[in-house]
């Protein structure tokens, strides 16, 4: 600042003026500023009465006092809230700045003790006491000099940006006075450290106290100088590798590779960032980056990376906010989507029960087992909208490579994550409902068993770090809701059976097919084939006509594409105007559908003796089964046809021997074995028959056969027996009484043992059927076989 720049100042008029007497001195409190003697400060006084003070003491060319005031914060400090000691100073000069602030350059000369104040004076002013600076010279105070002379040295040194001046002044000074108060000027410390130095008269404690703080701010400086060495290392090294960069850009610029590529690598690290992945998959995303960034554009390798680093930040890392789950509302949607099925409905009920009030909870996987078309699948998609989440369906029919599952390395062209990471992927959200249908279709072969991978996905304790093999980093499944669906068990493996729940679906019976046709089959095929219920429309009798003469099945798909035949035919009409409105009864089928494809054969195959009706359990759901034998001249051997299986033919020679054995009390003449060779028969010989369950039948035709005695035509019975005479239960008792009472029969004979099944057979089919417990194949005997006199009249 130039001279001109002071501001000049006026006296004030002679009127409003207040005389000072000389042997006082004006005083200016200041805040956090401690003035030393023998050193130069700017200080900044903005108070009116500061302002007024200064410009007195510029007027009368005499000295002030600066003091210390104990509250930085009060505005107008009292003499009782300054310290006691200050220093006198000259003002060197005073400047008005252009925003009107008020500046003093002051050099300090000597210590003052405050003595009493004037009264009646515009600003401070008081009698001081005038402390003069010790002359005591010793070989210790040399010894402290030196010390604290050669500390000053190193904190000046170790200051960043210090003036040179600042390290001439210290090296010049003589006096250890000067000394201590200009090093402990220029040290940063607090305002009321500063005072006690100022305070403090004695020499040689004044310089010890110097010397104490200048050790703990060297300690203080060398840190930061060297933290400050280590930052700039940093910097520059990323300043180094920032210019590298540049350079590496424009040389690919040049050759044309590097087009877009730092704005691509930007965008993916964005990407990385928004994705809120776990932080060992973005640590392996991020060192991708890097090495996606650094690589030529043309390289090979560059397109493979970009698609990894594409699933990586395309997967949904973070898990969204789960919706609650209203029961009574998942209740409604379960009823509005499917018919019947009550038990099935009512444990997904207590399945979504338990993940509204466990939602951390590792809860099992369902698994639906039954017959196709029974609702398997469409169950699956009635959780997820009860639970509000998207749904997503993985095929594993025909899978027979581990890394269908897993994935494949990126080490392989072309390769790309498992079926379960991109279910995940198409579903866009980690907690899906994820549909792993026909479980029991995966196969085996040289590459690995999927059925094994599967473990690790369908086991709540480990699938929280499913590690995929493409990815290379876990990835947490623990929040997908898994429903399997398989036809049949028998082809899952045991440990991935025990880690799924099993829900059994039997066939529908004729009603639950006629009702399900009704709401839901009718209605999705008028839409299909363009029609309106106004313009098509097919009677009940119709239905249950397609559902007895047409299919039979025990789900409803063949009922749905015979339901659509039909209305194609009717759209046909509507389209060439032939009819405004068509309405399909019983007798108009056969044109539309051909002629009925199935009939009851129950009466016709069983009015003759040696016919037995069994039951039988396939993948697709019951059947009924039947049992043929005759007898022809010969030496007692038996003949089994119909391609059976090693269990079924047992049975065959079990029923043969326990007849022979039970000979006499049925009434069967004993040497008529050993004249005669029996042929057992089961038609439908062009598929494969086996299981234990047919044994009663069998029993049952043999004795048919031998005594001459029919076998009532409506009574069905399925059993294992043994050599005892003991009828053993059997399996899948549910889906063949389905089987019986889609077939028109009306009695059915069960194991005793089977009545822990009774249950589970739908209502429809107990309603319908009379049932008859077998502990013994006598049992069997009186219930099934009609009266000797009834045979003669059915056989005539």
């Amino acid at each position: 600042m130039s001279a001109s720049d002071n501001a000049e100042v006026s006296a004030p008029a002679a009127s409003t003026a207040t005389p000072i007497p000389q042997d006082a001195v004006i005083i200016v409190p200041v805040r956090n500023t401690v003035l030393f003697p023998g050193v130069v400060l700017p200080i900044t006084i903005g108070r009116p009465k500061s302002v007024a003070a200064a410009q007195q003491a510029v007027r009368e060319q005499r000295p002030i006092g600066i003091v210390l005031q104990r509250d930085a914060s009060t505005d107008d400090p009292t003499p009782d809230e300054l310290y006691r000691i200050g220093t006198v100073a000259n003002i060197v000069r005073y400047v008005t700045g252009p925003d009107e602030s008020h500046h003093i350059i002051c050099q300090g000369v000597q210590r003052m003790r405050l003595l009493d104040f004037l009264p009646g004076t515009p600003f401070l002013a008081a009698r001081v006491l005038h402390i003069p600076e010790p002359t005591t010279q010793s070989a210790e105070i040399e010894a402290r000099f030196l010390n604290l002379q050669r500390q000053a040295i190193e904190a000046a040194e170790l200051l960043p940006q210090a003036p040179p001046e600042l390290i001439a002044a210290l090296r010049s000074t003589t006096s250890p006075a000067t000394l201590a108060d200009l090093a402990t000027s220029y040290m940063d410390i607090k305002p009321a450290e500063k005072q006690e130095i100022l305070e403090t008269i004695d020499l040689a404690l004044r310089m010890e106290k110097v010397s104490r703080h200048l050790a703990e701010r060297i300690e203080v400086l060398r840190l930061s100088a060297e933290i400050g060495k280590q930052t700039k290392a940093a910097f520059d090294e990323r300043q180094r590798e920032a210019i590298l960069r540049e350079q590496m850009a424009a040389i690919q610029r040049q050759l044309g590779e590097g087009d877009g590529k730092t704005q691509e690598v930007a965008e993916l690290n964005e990407a990385i960032t928004k994705a809120k992945m776990s932080p060992e998959a973005e640590s392996q995303a991020r060192k991708e980056v890097r090495r996606y960034e650094r690589m030529p554009e043309g390289a090979g390798e560059a397109g493979m990376l970009r698609t990894y680093l594409d699933w990586l930040v395309e997967l949904p890392w973070a898990l969204p906010e789960e919706k609650t789950i209203d029961i009574a509302e998942a209740r409604r949607i379960l009823d509005e989507d499917h018919y019947g099925l009550e038990k099935i409905k009512s444990r997904i009920i207590e399945y979504l029960a338990v993940r509204k009030l466990a939602p951390h909870g590792k809860a099992p996987i369902l698994c639906f087992a039954g017959p196709p078309g029974v609702g398997k699948t469409s169950l699956g998609q009635s959780i997820a909208r009860a639970m509000g989440r998207p749904f997503v369906r993985v095929s594993l029919g025909g899978v027979h490579d581990e890394a269908e599952i897993r994935g494949h390395r990126r080490t392989y062209i072309g390769a790309l994550p498992g079926n379960i990471i991109q279910g995940i992927k198409k579903a866009g959200t980690r907690n899906c409902v994820m549909m792993l249908d026909e479980i029991d279709k995966m196969g085996r072969g040289i590459q690995g068993d999927p059925s094994a991978a599967m473990l690790e996905v369908l086991d709540p304790e480990q699938n929280s770090t499913f590690r995929d093999n493409y990815l290379g980093v876990p990835f947490d499944l623990s929040r997908i809701v898994f429903i399997a669906t398989a036809n049949m068990l028998d082809t899952v493996p045991g440990p991935l059976l025990d880690r799924m729940e099993i829900i059994s679906l039997a066939g529908y019976t004729e009603e639950e097919k006629l009702e399900i046709a009704r709401r839901y089959l009718v209605r999705r095929q008028l839409e299909a084939n363009g029609l309106s219920a106004d313009q098509a429309e097919i009677e009940p009798e119709a239905l249950r006509l397609i559902i007895k003469g047409y299919t039979r099945e025990a789900g409803v798909r063949n009922l749905e594409r015979e339901i659509g035949k039909a209305f194609r035919h009717a759209a046909v009409q509507v389209a060439e105007g032939r009819s405004g409105r068509v309405i399909l009864t019983p007798a108009e089928l056969a044109p539309v559908l051909g002629p009925p494809r199935f009939e009851n054969e129950v009466a016709m195959r069983t009015s003759i003796p040696g016919v037995a009706t069994g039951l039988a359990w396939t993948p697709v759901g019951g059947d009924i089964l039947f049992i043929e034998a005759t007898r022809t001249p010969g030496k007692g051997g038996l003949i089994l046809t119909g391609q059976l299986g090693d269990v079924m033919r047992e049975s065959a020679q079990a029923a043969l021997t326990l007849v022979k054995s039970r000979a006499r009390d049925l009434g069967v003449d004993p040497d008529l074995f050993a004249n005669s060779d029996i042929h057992v028969h089961v038609p439908a010989g062009a598929t494969p028959k086996d299981g234990p369950s047919a044994g009663v039948a069998m029993f049952m035709a043999l004795v048919s056969l031998l005594t001459g005695r029919t076998i009532n035509s409506s009574t069905a019975m399925t059993g294992e027996i043994s050599l005892r005479g003991l009828v053993l239960p059997v399996g899948g008792i549910k889906e063949k009484v389905v089987a019986a009472a889609a077939a028109g029969l009306t009695r059915v004979m069960l194991p005793a043992r089977n009545r822990r099944d009774f249950d589970d057979i739908p209502a429809g089919a107990r309603e319908r059927l009379q049932f008859i417990w077998l502990e013994r194949v006598d049992d069997a005997v009186a219930a099934a076989l009609e009266p000797a006199a009834a045979a003669a009249a059915g056989g005539g």
